[in-house]
């Protein structure tokens, strides 16, 4: 569940980074995926760390 959470956070920033920064809107969706592949695989890792100290 948080690296749902992770893949959707990350994608609302880069779209908004994207948007802020005046992209056109293959610009945005390129900000949106690779932010929430960034944010996804961090949310994994997370997690994974949590199940190993709580396990």
């Amino acid at each position: 569940m948080l690296t749902i959470a992770g893949i959707l956070a990350g994608a609302i920033w880069g779209g908004y980074l994207a948007r802020r920064r005046k992209g056109n809107r293959l610009d945005i969706m390129q900000y949106a995926v690779s932010s929430g592949i960034a944010f996804g695989l961090l949310a994994f890792i997370v997690s994974l760390f949590i199940m190993r100290i709580t396990s």
